[in-house]
């Protein structure tokens, strides 16, 4: 198993690194870093600057095919893009809905229509998008949904509310899971469909986050229209649209995240080195066996790519989201237990965290968003292992 890249691909990265490293040491200096996990209302007008400076140079969106204004760069070179672009300290990006979800969900499932009028603002970073999935009573069981939307005449009239929606009070549309067959069984009768932010009977309210943030929401629909041409896939057939968002969910952008904890870990270390704590043995060990660990989740990553092209040798990908988010929260324990008291102290009133603070905060939600740990060891015993299914509660 060769887990090299090329001459060419090395190429690739240095053309990368180079056009990364001059913006974020010139123009884009102050927000090098910033916009992460738990930081992400930092900056929001230089990082839209951003995201429309990478636009018109080119840089977003460059695994869609080039006939839909992307560089069509096969998945290595993707990689090589992400990998750098976390290593450069690129900022939390605003686009990444609209780029890595709804975008190849349109390019596959849309409609010619569809396609011409929104996948040209997203990979200019002109319209921003956030998704309308999770409902209180439909996490996990995503198909038990409860929000509708009724056809009337030229338009859908959707009621219903939709929670942890992630950029709603930026976003300039939603892409949303409705009911629009309620006599259907619980998977069919489901519609994807797209639906502006500013539409009326749209109700936005942030929610608390324990970094003090409130990077997502609940939204309400009370009546909300939206033209009945907007909707994905054709009607009642929202549901295989949404297994496929949820596929392009992990795309190769996720594939730069070893990169991005890296960089957190060497921040772990600096740290460690400062306050004199290297000379522990306890902490020297717990920082060797995360280094470890990171070494793994990168030759992991490699594995992956080799196996891009045969799907019955996927159990790398299966296990991916369940190793990462372990490792995260792990790292963020360990930041704070190197800290020592000083991790208590906030950066500023009432309560700015340090970066310390944001990584141990909000990587405890690595192990449930994107789908929690124990679906995902489902998903892993079943799909990658072919176990039985776990049994059905019926009550």
């Amino acid at each position: 198993m060769d887990l090299s890249f090329t001459p060419e691909q090395e190429r690739f990265r240095k053309e990368v690194r180079s056009y990364l490293d001059d913006l974020l040491h010139g123009e884009f200096a102050e927000i090098r870093g910033r916009g992460g996990p738990g930081d992400e209302h930092s900056c929001f007008e230089e990082r839209l600057a951003w995201e429309q400076r990478l636009g018109a140079d080119g840089w977003t969106c460059v695994g869609w095919p080039t006939e839909f204004g992307g560089r069509g760069l096969p998945l290595h070179q993707q990689v090589i893009y992400f990998e750098e672009y976390a290593r450069a300290g690129g900022p939390g990006r605003l686009g990444h809905i609209g780029e890595g979800l709804i975008g190849p969900t349109l390019i596959h499932f849309g409609t010619p229509e569809q396609q011409r009028r929104f996948l040209p603002p997203i990979r200019l970073g002109q319209e921003l998008w956030c998704q309308g999935y999770s409902e209180p009573n439909a996490g996990s069981d995503l198909a038990n949904i409860q929000t509708r939307a009724e056809l009337d005449g030229d338009r859908w009239v959707i009621n219903g509310q939709k929670v942890w929606t992630s950029l709603a009070t930026w976003a300039h549309w939603c892409f949303v899971l409705a009911r629009t067959d309620r006599d259907a069984p619980k998977h069919k009768g489901i519609s994807f469909l797209l639906v502006p932010m500013d539409a009326p009977g749209i109700e936005i309210r942030p929610i608390v986050q324990i970094t003090g943030s409130s990077e997502f929401n609940e939204v309400f629909f009370s009546d909300t229209p939206t033209p009945a041409d907007l909707v994905v896939g054709g009607m009642n057939n929202g549901w295989k649209v949404a297994m496929g968002l949820l596929a392009f969910e992990r795309g190769a952008s996720t594939l730069g995240q070893q990169f991005a904890f890296m960089r957190e870990y060497r921040e772990v270390l600096e740290a460690c080195r400062r306050n004199g704590r290297a000379g522990d043995p306890v902490v020297r060990q717990r920082l060797a066996q995360m280094w470890s660990r990171l070494e793994i989740m990168r030759l992991n990553t490699l594995r992956m790519l080799t196996m891009a092209d045969r799907p019955e040798l996927s159990g790398p990908a299966y296990i991916s989201k369940l190793y990462w988010a372990r490792l995260h929260r792990d790292l963020g324990e360990l930041a704070v237990d190197v800290l020592g008291p000083e991790a208590m102290i906030a950066a500023g009133t009432p309560f700015e965290p340090t970066a310390a603070q944001r990584l141990f905060l909000y990587s405890r939600a690595d192990t449930i968003y994107g789908g929690a740990n124990q679906i995902q060891r489902n998903i892993i015993g079943e799909r990658a292992l072919g176990l039985p299914p776990e049994p059905k509660v019926i009550g």
